[in-house]
């Protein structure tokens, strides 16, 4: 079978990858952490794992007990870098729930009429309603990242974007809904071998695109527009909860950790705050 786009991932990694992001890649072993920033050395092990999230998940089917019969309105936004795990913590979060009111929005580019519409409304109409959680993987945040880096929208788009953003935001949080944002942070080489993963694998070869293929060059691009949206989106009210995901497995958990410690709900069991070595402020994000 080929591979998706000839083959583009293997290629940038082979002619164009930095030397020490495809050194590390070559040298490690499944297991190991390639960001040598990395607070571990290796990810978690599976047996620990899979006992602490499935503690986890069945606290979150609690949660989801309370938010429908209190009526709450929850709304969690993923963002990150390609490759990062945002699907990867959305399913889990959303595996023993009950997909009638626990939603996933993952949106397609507009099409002509919504490229017409204010910015925001596409979004606003899968906003939750009472008893209701919804998780948006990718978010309006696609035009403080992505089309800057692509030029799929003009610098006065984008300006015009960030001046209304705190405005949007803290209506919601107004409104009462529970508003998070979490952005899962990846190391490049973590990234470029998950991209490689993808590329030989045909059962994954779907979350592949050509933006994933150029955006692999354009990574301090996106550096700089990620530190600038982050920035520029962290209000009071509505703060950006930092995810370190170069291991899948301790971000999840410290995602979920990080949800369930804003609740208070009928048999609650306390699973400990996420680990701030992961998962935490601004202070956390890593380039």
């Amino acid at each position: 079978m080929d591979l998706p786009f000839d083959g583009a991932i293997s290629r940038y990694f082979n002619e164009e990858a930095p030397e020490d992001v495809r050194e590390a890649i070559k040298s490690a072993d499944k297991d190991e952490i390639l960001a040598s920033d990395y607070p571990y050395r290796r990810t978690m092990k599976k047996g620990d794992y899979e006992d602490e999230i499935e503690a986890l998940q069945c606290e979150l089917v609690k949660l989801q007990s309370h938010v429908k019969a209190q009526g709450k309105r929850i709304l969690i936004v993923f963002e990150g870098r390609d490759a990062a795990g945002k699907g990867g913590v959305i399913k889990r979060i959303r595996a023993n729930l009950n997909p009638r009111t626990a939603k996933v929005v993952a949106l397609p580019k507009p099409n002509d009429r919504e490229a017409g519409e204010w910015y925001f409304q596409r979004y606003v109409d899968h906003l939750p309603t009472v008893g209701e959680i919804t998780l948006f993987d990718r978010s309006w945040y696609n035009r403080g990242v992505v089309e800057h880096v692509f030029g799929f929208c003009t610098p006065d788009q984008r300006d015009h974007f960030f001046s209304q953003l705190p405005y949007f935001e803290k209506m919601l949080a107004n409104e009462g809904y529970y508003f998070k944002k979490v952005w899962l942070n990846v190391g490049r080489a973590e990234q470029l071998r998950r991209f490689l993963d993808r590329e030989k694998d045909p059962l994954k070869q779907w979350k592949l695109s050509n933006i994933d293929v150029e955006g692999l060059k354009k990574w301090d691009t996106y550096t700089d527009a990620i530190f600038e949206t982050l920035k520029k989106s962290d209000f009071d009210g509505a703060p950006w909860t930092i995810v370190r995901s170069d291991d899948k497995k301790r971000a999840r958990i410290a995602t979920i950790k990080a949800i369930l410690r804003d609740f208070d709900y009928e048999g609650k069991v306390p699973m400990g705050d996420p680990d701030p070595l992961i998962c935490g402020d601004l202070g956390v994000w890593n380039g």
